[in-house]
């Protein structure tokens, strides 16, 4: 529940949509509550209170990578409690990360099930978030469905139909989706609705695509492959495999314009889009540097997701735009 005051009257709204009415006291200085049954509480005007913040145990997977270490850190700006272990990606050892002051074990990949299993006994609401490696996506989502864990998949790459359809018989609570960052997540939910409501709006135009990331990410965009599937519903043709994918840093900086300082993580996406008559030509693009934007929406989305298993929601699937949608993003 939030409360905003304002200075003589301001309105409170609980999950079941109780409103109450606050009503200034000259005399007293004092505020009363007056709800719907009857009761009354009193606070002196001075006092202020706070937004109620989430607070659940958080175990975010690659914390030794950078993507993993930026959702640790907004974890627990966000209040969260940040679980002091985690597992490595494929082929990384043990080591210990630090986050704020909080000392990560991540371990080897192959304790995984051993980590996860005493985990979920000492927190049994725990929300796990995964940023290892494309090629551990499926291995992953088969063990947490199998400890029955709620978790966020950010890692990009996996058989994506494989991973649903696992989370689907495990009827396990899990966000899915190939964009994290809430202003991205905006646009693609833009994108699908005008796929939905105009098909065939760009019927025959030609299109280029171009994506560029920092030359460790080995996958292409899950993000541009989504965009490229509502402009195949728009009409165009083309195929996922004709994306550009851009990792030299020379050419990101030089043709797609990413800033030096930030070649070793940014996420830039260009849409070319020409007639057939080459007389109309549309361009989207969005360019984001850093990775702040992902991390902020993967801690949304765990606070949703921890919200949905504690309700027991009926549905188990989501994905971001089923946060945004929610308005649970901060």
């Amino acid at each position: 529940m939030s409360l905003l005051f304002a200075p003589q009257t301001a309105l409170i709204q609980n999950r079941r949509r109780c409103v109450c009415v606050l009503r200034g006291n000259r005399r007293t200085s004092i505020f009363s509550i007056n709800a719907f049954h009857a009761e009354e509480v009193q606070l002196p005007s001075d006092v202020i209170i706070p937004r109620i913040r989430p607070s659940f145990p958080i175990l975010v997977n690659g914390c030794a990578g950078k993507m993993g270490k930026a959702v640790a850190e907004a974890s627990i700006s966000a209040g969260l409690n940040l679980i002091p272990f985690s597992f490595s990606a494929p082929n990384e050892g043990y080591q210990v990360v630090q986050i704020g002051t909080t000392a990560v074990q991540v371990c080897n990949h192959s304790e995984r099930e051993d980590i996860l299993s005493s985990v979920i006994k000492e927190h049994p609401d725990v929300v796990l978030v995964d940023y290892t490696a494309p090629a551990a996506v499926n291995e992953n989502a088969e063990l947490y469905c199998k400890l029955g864990v709620p978790f966020i998949m950010g890692t990009t790459g996996g058989d994506r139909v494989r991973l649903n359809q696992t989370v689907k018989e495990a009827n396990v609570y899990a966000v899915i989706s190939p964009q994290m960052g809430k202003q991205v997540v905006a646009f693609l939910a833009a994108m699908e609705i005008m796929a939905e409501q105009f098909p065939g709006a760009f019927q025959g135009y030609s299109m280029q695509v171009k994506e560029s990331h920092q030359a460790t990410k080995v996958d292409t965009s899950g993000t541009a492959k989504a965009i490229v599937t509502c402009f195949q519903k728009l009409g165009v043709s083309f195929d996922i495999n004709q994306i550009e994918l851009v990792r030299v840093p020379k050419k990101q900086v030089e043709d797609v314009g990413v800033p030096e300082d930030h070649l070793s993580g940014h996420a830039f996406h260009m849409y070319h889009l020409t007639s057939p008559d080459q007389t109309v030509t549309f361009e989207f693009q969005h360019n984001v540097c850093g990775r702040s934007i992902y991390a902020e929406g993967t801690v949304d989305a765990a606070i949703f997701l921890s919200n949905k298993a504690k309700l027991k929601a009926d549905q188990k699937i989501y994905n971001m735009i089923d946060v945004l949608r929610e308005g649970s993003m901060r």
